[in-house]
């Protein structure tokens, strides 16, 4: 069986070679082709309008690093060294003929800038903003951007953002010519697409190929434009462009295993792009919105449990202590299926949509509570929860303890034990067997709703198990280990 391994790299061009592994950049837009009388007789989009409109806005950039050389000494301290060299250590020198040993001299520590990658950007603006990849100028002490028409500029790193891998860079020109700023958003599969880049440094080079994906998870902060465009090493960080000459993404990623294009290529979508690079020019950083919630993916038994139609949505397992998510009624068990007017389709796509948003933002977010969906107001911040909530394991009252037909042991909760945990209901496990242990309930394990209802002391805890009915799954929210989450289990005679 052929093992075939998956590697995203960095797509830069080193002066002294190419790195193996290779990211490069891919930019898509979503507009429809040129009008048929300019594509060739074959039915093929013809590319020549669109490169003669665009080129001149896509630029080639040079990056400048500091390398420190290492203390190092001279070969020979003295003759005696010369002679071990040829003869080997155990060379025999007679008294007479040894020579009084120098000391070593070394060469101090030195530092040099040099060249350390090339890659590629384009012109957004008519006075000399420049978006491109943060891989291509991290560490860098100086960056060169050339033009299409030869004049080169020292660029200004206005601000980078490692996350989505975008850098907003700045040259002291006027009159540039911007490149039209697309819609991602609007991007199909099969659509045409272009590159135009400096892949191995080779200036100003197009290539073309279709949309093969949209939304492509990569296991990367964002969802990528997938492309069968060639992107190679120099690519990161220019365009990708439809065929109405308007850039739908950066460039920045390839699928390789041997280091060069393999007919898989990833851009960053422009809109999602643009949204970075607007806090780039106002602040040079990036804030990202928080909510306060730990979230897992939406298992297919949990959906069923809870009455949703499918596995879309982000399940709410844990809720910081005075967070917005806190603050605005989101409770642990939740599944976040909306934010801000968009769809939640996969669990992970809720911390994008989040970060996206500024500090300070107010939005909606829908949720899927008992059965039904709820809208609630949220406002977003920004600060790293400092509160650590640690789940208590003191002792309860042992004439409090019950048994069930799930093979579950029981106390109540005490006081202290319901301030520690911050939660105001539910029934510890002291003891598991049976279903509930094959289910993975866990003693110390609290179990804080069943069947969509409250618990809130051990008998009405008994009465709901059993009135559950059987060969029927049934959802518990628990709480472990300062996390929440819910368990399935199917009651049986």
């Amino acid at each position: 069986m052929l093992i075939r391994q998956k590697v995203l790299s960095t797509a830069i061009a080193l002066s002294l070679g190419v790195l193996p592994l290779n990211y490069a950049v891919a930019d898509t837009t979503t507009n429809s082709l040129f009008p048929s009388s300019t594509q060739s007789s074959m039915g093929l989009p013809d590319f020549t309008s669109v490169v003669t409109s665009t080129e001149d806005s896509v630029v080639n950039i040079r990056t400048m690093s500091p390398v420190r050389s290492p203390m190092q000494s001279f070969e020979f301290g003295g003759p005696d060294d010369m002679f071990r060299f040829f003869f080997g250590p155990d060379f025999p020198i007679e008294p007479e003929f040894q020579f009084q040993q120098p000391k070593r001299r070394s060469k101090p520590n030195t530092e040099r800038i040099e060249p350390s990658g090339v890659g590629s950007g384009f012109i957004i603006s008519s006075d000399g903003y420049i978006i491109t990849n943060q891989h291509v100028v991290d560490g860098a002490s100086r960056v060169i951007v050339t033009l299409n028409n030869g004049k080169e500029y020292d660029a200004k790193v206005i601000g980078s953002d490692k996350r989505t891998d975008i850098a907003l860079l700045k040259i002291d020109a006027n009159n540039l010519k911007a490149l039209p700023v697309g819609d991602s958003e609007q991007l199909k599969k099969g659509q045409w697409v272009l590159a135009i880049g400096s892949p191995y440094g080779l200036e100003s080079t197009v290539t073309s190929g279709i949309v093969s994906a949209i939304n492509r998870d990569t296991g990367d902060y964002l969802p990528f434009i997938q492309t069968d465009v060639a992107i190679n090493p120099g690519n990161s960080g220019g365009p990708l462009i439809d065929l109405n000459g308007k850039v739908i993404g950066v460039n920045s990623q390839i699928y390789t295993r041997s280091g060069g294009f393999m007919g898989i290529s990833f851009s960053i979508p422009i809109n999602e792009a643009m949204k970075i690079v607007d806090q780039l020019k106002e602040t040079g950083s990036v804030q990202r919105g928080r909510i306060g919630v730990v979230i897992s993916e939406v298992k297919k038994e949990v959906a069923d449990a809870l009455g949703l139609k499918d596995t879309k949505g982000a399940l709410v397992s844990n809720v910081e202590p005075n967070s917005p998510a806190e603050k605005s009624g989101i409770k642990s068990g939740d599944v976040i299926i909306g934010f801000n007017n968009q769809a939640i389709n996969k669990w992970n796509d809720l911390p994008r949509l989040v970060g996206l948003n500024k500090p300070g933002t107010t939005t909606d977010i829908k949720i899927w509570r008992r059965g039904k969906v709820e809208t609630l107001k949220i406002t977003l911040d920004s600060t790293d929860p400092d509160t650590k909530v640690s789940a208590s394991k003191g002792k309860s009252s042992p004439s409090d303890a019950s048994k069930d037909r799930l093979g579950l042991t029981v106390e109540e909760l005490t006081r202290d034990q319901k301030d520690e945990l911050r939660i105001s209901n539910g029934v510890l496990v002291t003891a598991v067997d049976g279903i509930a242990k094959e289910a993975g309930l866990l003693k110390d394990d609290v179990i804080m709703v069943v069947d969509n209802q409250d618990i809130v002391s051990i008998k009405q805890y008994q009465q709901i198990i059993k009135k559950l009915p059987n060969d029927k799954i049934t959802a518990m929210l628990i709480r472990r280990n300062n996390m929440t989450q819910w368990i399935t289990l199917t009651p049986k005679k």
